[in-house]
């Protein structure tokens, strides 16, 4: 057992470069690595795998045969239970580490991965363990020449796609309820953030894992994601990234083997300010993270701000004097909000956005400026956008940056005209104090989650995703997640 280490010591081993994240295969891998860097200075932190088509090919085996076999899948719930709990605990003891290893690898603040992610993902571990002994098939009604009932069973061997936002708490959306149920399950993270996860499952095979029903392919999209996508012998892929990336897993699907596909893609998420709604603190503060929480790398982010015309004067002039509470900086700093993006190309296409904004004639609220000249330069201000209409980019395109759209609508019948008109439907939220509107409201919204005088995704108990084309296929979150992950059965004795 290694002892956890404090995020001080994963920063001085990112400023030696010396952290590794690769392949944690059943069978031979390979050992190719290439440099893995931080976006915080763009340094090089350490190494990480260059997996191949082939690793891909060991670990389906090692996947394939554990399943058939039974080593993970054939163990009653309880003792999956068990093995789960330990292994929660085992990352309960490294919260920390894990936390600063997705805080140096995808710039996330520290704090929000100390007091946000870690939390959520261990929720999420715990109460999935709790939940598979407490979930059960049914006996049909039927006559008496015949017994039915229905069972699920695990679907077999399943790859789970992580995005880089998110590392550790998208981990264990996917891996969690996939693996509790008896699944053979083929991690592959993200090339830009690998290390939590390389970290989490060697704690899993500490607490009893068996390594063959739990595995890592790391390496880059076109290579290790395109070969799981192909793979005749995967039942299925859970992806989360963009909408573009998810179709590539629809067309790999149709040209093999006709695999299970849950995709949970991109969004263009509402923000309503009704004219009834109360512009307090309360509010502004969950205005502003539901647009620059994460640096606004996030699929549900509230990107676009629907104000009543009386009322947006109000709501900008709060929320401006609300933004230096939103502190941009070294996000190793715990005072610190707002990091990096993410990597220079992703940068590049957020500034894109700003350029674009401004001449398609939106007016410049505050911020747009960039700290170029501070880490690796990719550091973008909190910035608000007035004047926008619904045929501009920025009410349209997602940009996973901090570029907050305001558009202003005189009635209710506007307003969700408005917030439905994208390809997207991934969440939304809404002020107001009348409780007529908040349902009739809720039920006319094109989304997957609908949050009323607040910004939320909910908890684990709440299904995750979207309508439209924010995903389908699935959800993650709550006991729906445990479903997908399992085929039906039907079983029919005649007497």
């Amino acid at each position: 057992m290694v002892n956890p280490l404090s995020k001080e010591a994963v920063f001085e081993l990112a400023k030696q470069g010396k952290l590794f994240a690769g392949n944690l295969l059943a069978g031979k891998s390979s050992t190719a690595t290439m440099p893995n860097t931080t976006p915080i200075d763009n340094s090089v932190i350490g190494q990480i795998g260059d997996g191949t088509a082939e690793d891909v090919d060991v670990a389906v085996a090692a996947a394939r045969a554990c399943f058939h076999e039974g080593a993970w899948r054939l163990q009653s719930p309880a003792e999956r239970k068990r093995v789960m709990q330990a292994w929660a605990g085992l990352m309960q003891e490294h919260a920390e580490e894990l936390a600063a290893l997705d805080c140096i690898d995808a710039g996330k603040p520290i704090a929000e991965c100390l007091n946000t992610d870690m939390p959520a993902t261990l929720d999420t571990f715990y109460w999935y363990a709790e939940a598979v002994d407490k979930v059960f098939g049914k006996v049909t009604p039927t006559g008496p020449d015949a017994l039915s009932w229905i069972v699920k069973e695990p679907i077999g061997v399943v790859a789970a796609v992580l995005p880089w936002n998110f590392p550790a708490q998208m981990f264990a959306w996917k891996v969690a309820p996939a693996l509790i149920t008896g699944n053979s399950v083929i991690v592959k993270p993200a090339e830009l953030t690998s290390l939590s996860a390389y970290r989490m499952i060697e704690l899993a095979y500490e607490a009893g894992v068996p390594k063959a029903a739990l595995q890592m392919v790391c390496g880059r999209g076109e290579v290790v994601g395109e070969a799981i996508g192909r793979h005749m012998d995967i039942d299925m892929v859970s992806f989360t990234g963009s909408t573009e990336v998810g179709r590539y897993f629809l067309n790999y699907a149709a040209q093999s083997n006709l695999k299970e596909i849950v995709l949970e893609c991109g969004g263009k998420s509402p923000q309503i300010i009704f004219e009834d709604a109360e512009i307090n603190e309360h509010t502004v503060n969950n205005v502003l993270a539901a647009a620059f929480w994460n640096m606004s790398e996030n699929c549900s982010c509230g990107s676009r701000l629907l104000v009543h015309s009386s009322k947006k004067e109000e709501l900008l002039e709060k929320l401006v004097a609300g933004l230096p509470a939103w502190k941009i900086g070294d996000p190793r700093d715990e005072s610190v909000s707002l990091g990096p993006m993410i990597e220079q190309a992703h940068f590049d296409k957020v500034t894109g956005y700003l350029k674009t904004a401004q001449d398609e004639g939106a007016k410049l609220v505050t911020g747009g400026k960039v700290q170029s000249d501070f880490g690796s330069g990719w550091y973008i201000e909190p910035t608000i956008f007035d004047g926008v209409t619904a045929d501009m980019t920025l009410f349209q395109e997602e940009v996973f940056g901090p570029l907050l759209a305001v558009t202003v609508f005189e009635t209710e019948e506007e307003a969700v005209a408005l917030a439905n008109n994208s390809l997207y439907g991934l969440a939304a939220s809404f002020y107001t104090q009348d409780l007529k509107r908040a349902c009739r409201v809720a039920n006319q919204i094109q989304a997957g989650m609908v949050s009323i005088n607040g910004f939320s995704e909910g908890d684990i108990t709440t299904p995750f995703g979207g309508y439209k084309q924010s995903g389908f296929g699935g959800r993650d979150k709550g006991l729906e997640a445990l479903e997908q992950y399992c085929q039906t059965k039907t079983i029919w004795i005649v007497n």
